[in-house]
């Protein structure tokens, strides 16, 4: 039996297109003791694989040439061959980007599909943005019940998460910026006490507006222009959670840097990067707040859906242009 997988066909330099991915017909895997056969029903796609798409070392290996292209998805289990799984369980598991995957019992986890609205959060809020935005807020950045916090790419997977954690654990404001009046009117429908569009006026005096007080917690997702006017906003001691800078992944050239980073020093503020995978501790605790919330409504669970495993590079492609409003996810 045949199945299917995209590659990656070249590895891009700047924008990927279209020819950077190739769907493939392979034959149908088959598991081996101790393995089982999943038929992915949802997978993700996320700025983080544009960086493993260059052959250069990171904190994580660059895809493979003409090999499939990986990241988490959700399956049925269809063969357990001498594993505790059985035929029908739901699993979480990384190897997506594919309609059918093998692999070690070891490395897929059982979901509860009734934990949460759909499934696929398991993807989102239940998943690795989740513990991305809980953990950057929380631990990295030290939130504390009262503080104002700002969250630069805010309609997207974490973004709009670490605004909705925010406001449950007590902040005193939320402002978030995006990239159009729709997704900064999502914002506001989440309760953002203040949203903005980064491209109808310079960041750095919109956000002044936004925050004439101050902000003490800022959640960098995007970078450059967005940090540069976060520092300037920062109040005294403030803190940074330095997630990722997606307006520089395709860059060609060095992007210019803060030009204004001295002011940490006066400030005796705290920049800090992290990696969500040094703390997967913290998934219990993510889960356990995390599922309440969205029982209750607390948080709001919101995804762009593209159907169709061809339809996986276009979906990620739209994700770099921010087409997507919370979570994008493939259906397959």
């Amino acid at each position: 039996m045949e199945a299917r997988e995209i590659q990656l066909a070249a590895r891009p330099h700047g924008w990927p297109t279209a020819d950077t991915f190739r769907l493939v017909q392979v034959e149908r895997p088959e598991p081996g003791p101790g393995q089982v056969l999943v038929r992915n029903v949802f997978m993700s796609v996320d700025p983080y694989m544009r960086g493993r798409m260059n052959d250069v070392k990171s904190y994580t290996p660059p895809f493979r040439l003409d090999h499939a292209l990986s990241g988490a998805a959700i399956g049925e289990v269809v063969e357990a061959n001498g594993t505790p799984l059985a035929a029908g369980q739901l699993v979480l598991h990384d190897l997506g980007w594919r309609d059918f995957a093998v692999l070690d019992a070891a490395r897929a986890m059982v979901i509860d599909p009734g934990a949460a609205p759909t499934v696929s959060s398991y993807l989102g809020a239940l998943g690795i943005p989740g513990l991305t935005a809980y953990v950057g807020l929380l631990d990295i950045a030290s939130f504390a019940p009262g503080d104002a916090v700002f969250v630069s790419g805010a309609a997207g997977a974490v973004g709009r998460l670490v605004g909705q954690i925010a406001k449950a654990k007590g902040a005193s404001r939320v402002i978030g910026s995006a990239g159009s009046a729709a997704k900064v009117a999502h914002l506001r429908e989440l309760g953002f006490d203040a949203a903005f569009n980064y491209k109808d006026a310079p960041v750095a005096a919109q956000l002044r507006d936004a925050a004439p007080d101050g902000i003490d917690v800022y959640f960098d997702n995007v970078g450059t222009d967005h940090l540069e006017a976060a520092l300037f906003s920062l109040n005294p001691r403030g803190r940074v959670a330095l997630c990722g800078a997606i307006a520089v992944y395709n860059a060609t050239e060095p992007p210019p840097g803060p030009r204004n980073l001295g002011l940490a020093v006066g400030k005796r503020l705290t920049l800090r990067g992290y990696i969500v995978s040094d703390h997967f501790d913290r998934m219990p605790a993510l889960r356990d707040e995390m599922a309440r919330w969205l029982r209750d409504g607390t948080v709001q669970n919101h995804e762009t859906v593209v159907d169709g495993l061809e339809n996986a590079p276009d979906a990620f492609l739209g994700l770099l242009r921010g087409e997507n409003i919370g979570k994008m996810v493939v259906r397959l």
